[in-house]
């Protein structure tokens, strides 16, 4: 039978660290009030396009693998904050490391991204497409953030990292998964301003509102993986009690609490990044995965589980035997340019360039989506022509 092992990974993270304390500077908030409620202690910002990350993460994975760039078959470009919506950004990362004969395309599922990507490189090396495949998780969200929301604002950061697939005939790589989406609960998370539903509305790019509805995603995140986890672990003849490790995403630590105890896993078969990285939505589950080999956590042989979420609500569990190699086989030199501002000074010139505050609000509110129109005579239809706004809030999710 054929596998897709994991030969090499690497991750980029930004230098520019965000803290608390930083935020404290501009919102009505403090280090004691977000930790204590998130888990949360800082998380970076980045000064460079995700595709930068993502090339630099790409680069140290394939070093790791011994992987030439021009014998590499396939990007997948895993992401919900693409430099472009055309041309794709897969391709700009293909462009950089000069892997002339891969493929390349992007999939985006929110915080889900890198995971489903996963899944799609994996099927596509057990059916014979390629042989090889470089996977990328990577996030920049900051440019997009409501900075002026403290209860989304709190939460989030920059980053990326990346594993490259290989063929294999031994049980390694993607073992197991669960894949699945609760779509009657995608409006309570969505981040108005970006994509077509905004196009000649008068919102200016970049202007954004964030729905998020922290009590509902709460449950829905936590029962989910839940069920996911459960499922992939069935579906493969296992219980927690086989788990090595669990590698989820990084939301908050009580959704990751709430998640462990449902599945039934101790604390100490948790990675946790949440605390310095924040959510890096799309990154969070391949820098973890990372920074648990960097730790020595991942052992020859280990069965490590990896559920997460996202917008949509997309839910899902992955399967995942390590194989023998725990080292990389080589490094590089490959790196972000310099960053001579500190985080702070990033999000203030973000804040600064949204000025003033709220100056896309109407716009962003008076928008029709899927779920705002009601179904008549078996055809969905709008109930009012000006559209209807979702009221939300993240309190309870930090609760």
């Amino acid at each position: 039978m054929t596998y897709a092992a994991i030969t090499g990974w690497g991750k980029c993270l930004p230098p520019a660290v965000l803290t608390n304390q930083d935020l404290s500077t501009f919102l009505e908030t403090n280090d004691e009030w977000i930790t204590s409620r998130t888990g949360i202690a800082e998380r970076r910002v980045t000064h460079v396009l995700p595709s930068e990350m993502a090339y630099v993460a790409g680069a140290r994975a394939l070093a790791g693998a011994g992987l030439s760039a021009a014998d590499l078959e396939l990007i997948v470009y895993g992401s919900c904050t693409n430099d472009e919506q055309v041309p794709n950004s897969a391709s700009g990362v293909q462009l950089r490391l000069g892997a002339d004969k891969a493929a390349s395309m992007d999939v985006d599922t929110a915080c889900t991204s890198f995971l489903y990507s996963l899944s799609t490189a994996t099927a596509m090396i057990r059916t014979g497409v390629v042989t090889n495949a470089l996977v990328i998780g990577v996030e920049a969200i900051s440019p997009y953030m409501e900075w002026e929301n403290r209860n989304v604002a709190v939460l989030f950061g920059d980053g990326a990292a990346a594993v490259v697939l290989q063929r294999s005939q031994e049980e390694e790589g993607l073992i197991g998964e669960s894949l699945g989406c609760i779509a009657e609960a995608r409006h309570t998370l969505r981040v108005r301003g970006i994509g077509g539903a905004y196009v000649n509305a008068g919102v200016m790019l970049g202007d954004t509102v964030w729905d998020f509805d922290g009590q509902e995603i709460f449950k829905r995140a936590a029962r989910g993986m839940a069920a996911a986890s459960k499922a992939v672990m069935t579906k493969s003849g296992l219980n927690a009690d086989d788990i090595d490790l669990v590698v989820p995403h990084q939301a908050n630590l009580r959704i990751i609490a709430a998640l462990a105890e449902q599945i039934g896993v101790t604390a100490e078969k948790l990675m946790l990044t949440v605390q310095r990285y924040g959510n890096m939505s799309a990154a969070t589950v391949p820098v973890a995965l990372v920074e648990a080999l960097e730790e020595s956590r991942v052992k020859p042989g280990s069965l490590i589980l990896m559920p997460a979420f996202g917008g949509g609500l997309s839910v899902c569990s992955h399967l995942v035997r390590w194989g023998q190699r725990i080292t990389p086989l080589g490094t590089t030199d490959i790196d972000l340019e310099p960053c001579a501002e500190s985080g702070l000074e990033l999000v203030n010139a973000i804040r600064a360039a949204k000025a003033p505050a709220g100056r896309s609000k109407g716009a962003l509110q008076n928008t029709i989506f899927p779920e705002t129109s009601y179904k008549t005579n078996g055809s969905w239809q709008h109930p009012n022509p000006v559209g209807i706004g979702w009221a939300s809030t993240s309190e309870e999710y930090q609760r």
